[in-house]
């Protein structure tokens, strides 16, 4: 079983810069970013069975930036190749769909199996009890990931209505199979106790490697609705919490406003502070000052407010609406219904009280503000605002 980040190590995160998804720059770049922490030999062996755990959150073109970019895990694959490693697949559990159908997509199919690496389809659950846990003690894994001997964790730079953004640790989320996903935000409903909820899942799968596609990332109303932005890097760690420090930080965000990541460093798994983490490039170590001078945007457009304390908004009733909502845009809603069959509470939070000529209607009382209806909208059409 996995444990956290032993205490009095400092954490390598790699940052290699990458213009372009040509397959050969993206090829070079990973080349070197794994030889910066050690290479892919000294985290995998040879003869183990490895995942590449991708973010497939839902089908999109890979320009749209809602997924990893196939590029990324293609170049993964073919480097595993290369050092003949036999037994390697790659996939996700989204939140809506099949992840076959994304990565076929993303036209990975052919590309995937040029470098003997097959598509996980991500679509059987196995129970999986997790005693050591501190927030959560049982989830039901794809069965891939249960039989997996090492995943590489493969993510994507995105922005996230709940979380603020998702990365490195919230991408484990994905191990969840598809069906069981929706019972976690009813279960967990809080950025908070989300947040806790996904440390311990990542304590327990706990990939080996963490690798982050920054080429394009996805700004505003992410995770599956903002705005593709070019950030231009590779992060790769063994340490998510670190990882996704970096990446806050070069986005002008405090870690400590991500919830992810305070409870990652409170639980164990990593640390976000500066002081505890070697920043490494292809050209020498690097101050996180002089990275994000070099890398950041600061007009990148993310969440930058620190949350309210979870016992306040749970337990005053009032404050509840005062809590951020999912909102509907009808100019570009199609009456699709992907919203209503994601929402994960009972009896649903929204409908089409109105009839399928007009948007569905939110029911606020009902709402747990998960988010999930605006994440899994393929039209962009939900958003997230504050309200009065």
């Amino acid at each position: 079983m996995a444990r956290g980040k032993d205490k009095g190590l400092k954490s390598t995160v790699a940052l290699v810069p990458c213009s372009s998804y040509d397959p050969e720059r993206v090829y070079q770049a990973l080349k070197q970013g794994l030889s910066l922490i050690g290479g892919i030999e000294k985290y995998v062996c040879r003869e183990e069975k490895v995942l590449l755990k991708m973010n497939l959150v839902r089908e999109a073109d890979a320009e749209r930036a809602v997924t990893t970019h196939p590029v990324v895990v293609e170049m993964l694959a073919r480097i595993l190749a290369e050092e003949h490693y036999i037994d390697v697949s790659a996939g996700d559990s989204g939140g809506f769909g099949s992840s076959v159908r994304s990565m076929e997509r993303l036209g990975m199919r052919e590309e995937l199996t040029k470098y003997g690496c097959r598509m996980a389809p991500f679509d059987e659950a196995v129970r999986t009890e997790y005693p050591q846990g501190i927030h959560a003690k049982e989830f039901m894994l794809a069965r891939d990931v249960t039989e997996a001997d090492a995943l590489i964790s493969v993510c994507k730079m995105k922005t996230h209505a709940l979380e603020h953004i998702t990365g490195a640790v919230k991408n484990q989320y994905g191990c969840v199979q598809g069906k069981h996903k929706a019972a976690g935000h009813t279960r967990y409903p809080s950025a908070e106790s989300m947040a806790r909820m996904i440390v311990d899942l990542n304590l327990l799968v706990r990939p080996r490697l963490y690798v982050m596609d920054g080429i394009v990332a996805m700004e505003g109303n992410g995770p599956t609705s903002g705005d593709p932005v070019p950030m231009n890097v590779l992060l790769l760690s063994t340490d998510p919490v670190a990882l996704d420090s970096v990446f806050a930080r070069l986005v002008y965000l405090d870690p400590e406003a991500v919830p992810t990541e305070v409870a990652g460093a409170q639980m164990g798994l990593g640390t976000w502070r500066e002081d505890d983490i070697d920043l490494v490039t292809p050209d020498g170590p690097l101050s996180m000052l002089s990275a994000v001078k070099k890398y950041g945007k600061p007009d990148f457009r993310v969440n930058r407010k620190k949350g309210k304390a979870e016992g306040i908004m749970n337990t005053v009733t009032f404050l509840r609406f005062l809590k951020p909502a999912p909102r509907i845009d009808a100019d570009k809603c199609r009456r699709c219904g992907v919203c209503v069959e994601s929402c994960p509470v009972e009896g649903k939070a929204l409908r089409f009280s109105k009839g399928r000529d007009h948007p569905p209607v939110y029911n606020y009382r009902k709402c747990i503000r998960c988010f999930c209806c605006q994440e899994m909208c393929p039209h962009k059409a939900i958003y997230v605002r504050g309200r009065r």
